[in-house]
């Protein structure tokens, strides 16, 4: 598929980050191949996002173009100063495995955050692959500067997720979404915390390209934890 193809594949669509830790269940390889097909064959998905090189990999063997896969890299298990650190494909080597295993669209941390690759360095890298370039971002002068330096797509995958952001409501940041759509020409998608779809609703009423749930679909505990908020 060509970027273009690939951009209009994932206009006003749901995006599954299906994505678990090293010390889950279902890490396991033939658990999250099990999940992944799930969400693609019935829950009629066409869009993931996936870390790592293995479940990239097995996703576009399987379904090849059917699947838009935004690939990135994190830490098998997430360090509780996560708030303080860039942690999603965080280099070029990063992205490069990513791409290898055939990603579509690379997603990267571009917080000002301190950081061993800049943001310029790892979206130039990504277009000399041919590939798209996805800025997640916790703050609008963030997204501004990731726009600026070529990104492809913007995504408020972090807010609400660095120390700036940190005392944020428990809920998807619209403002956030609003103004990076109104201000950047580029797709904007939003992501983090949506838990149902009035978030997804009201994601798209504002502007937003695409919209990303996790959480409350790939991780049962997390799921459990939201309805056992209603225990008496």
């Amino acid at each position: 598929m060509n970027k273009k193809c690939i951009i209009e594949k994932i206009k006003n669509k749901i995006i599954v980050s299906s994505q678990a830790q090293k010390n889950e269940p279902l890490y396991n390889e033939i658990a999250m191949n099990s999940l992944i097909e799930t969400i693609v064959i019935l829950g009629k998905t066409n869009c993931l996002r996936l870390a790592g090189v293995r479940d990239v990999k097995n996703t576009k063997e399987k379904f090849k173009d059917d699947v838009v896969v935004i690939g990135i890299t994190k830490p098998e298990i997430i360090p509780v100063n996560y708030k303080e650190m860039v942690y999603i494909t965080p280099t070029i080597k990063d992205a490069n495995g990513i791409i290898e295993a055939g990603a579509d669209i690379i997603a990267f941390d571009a917080t000002k955050r301190q950081r061993e690759t800049s943001v310029l360095e790892l979206i130039n890298f990504i277009h000399s692959k041919n590939k798209l370039a996805m800025a997640d971002i916790a703050e609008y002068e963030e997204a501004k500067e990731a726009f600026e330096l070529g990104a492809d797509i913007i995504s408020t995958t972090l807010s609400g997720y660095t120390k700036n952001t940190a005392n944020m409501p428990d809920e998807p940041d619209f403002n956030l979404l609003k103004k990076c759509v109104n201000e950047l020409k580029c797709p904007v998608i939003l992501e983090g915390k949506t838990k149902n779809y009035k978030d997804v609703k009201k994601a798209f009423e504002l502007g937003a390209h695409a919209v990303v749930i996790g959480s409350m679909v790939t991780r049962p505990h997390k799921i459990i934890e939201e309805f056992k908020k209603g225990l008496i």
